[in-house]
């Protein structure tokens, strides 16, 4: 069973830059297929970007990209160019199951989340 830590959350102002880190431990990193979600309050959980073990990349738009370092057991969500809107829970999240990794029921393992407030 793998355990998922996030960080890298913040206040950034709009048009700003943050990086997410989500770091892994307890399984084998390199088997798992990654996921970023998030979720603003009074609204459903949102997909952002997935990876999977093998390296193809998924994001819901250009301003965010997903990366993975298995040798430091880690993925990471550049977001750049960040609206009002993208304010939100940023959760990480794992799987062993097979595609679309847009959909959160194929993940079985889930962060605490991290907070990120665009300012306008």
């Amino acid at each position: 069973q793998v355990q998922l830590v996030e960080s890298g959350g913040g206040l950034v102002q709009a048009g700003g830059s943050l990086r997410l880190s989500c770091a892994a431990s307890g399984g084998t990193f390199s088997l798992y297929n990654m996921g970023w979600f998030r979720q603003a309050p009074g609204k459903e959980r949102e997909f952002v970007a997935s990876i999977s073990h093998i390296y193809e990349a998924d994001s819901m738009e250009g301003r965010f990209t997903i990366s993975r370092v298995n040798a430091k057991n880690t993925v990471y969500l550049q977001m750049n160019s960040l609206k009002s809107e993208d304010t939100a829970v940023y959760y990480c999240a794992a799987s062993l199951r097979t595609p679309p990794y847009s959909d959160y029921r194929r993940y079985d393992y889930w962060g605490q989340g991290t907070q990120v407030t665009v300012s306008s």
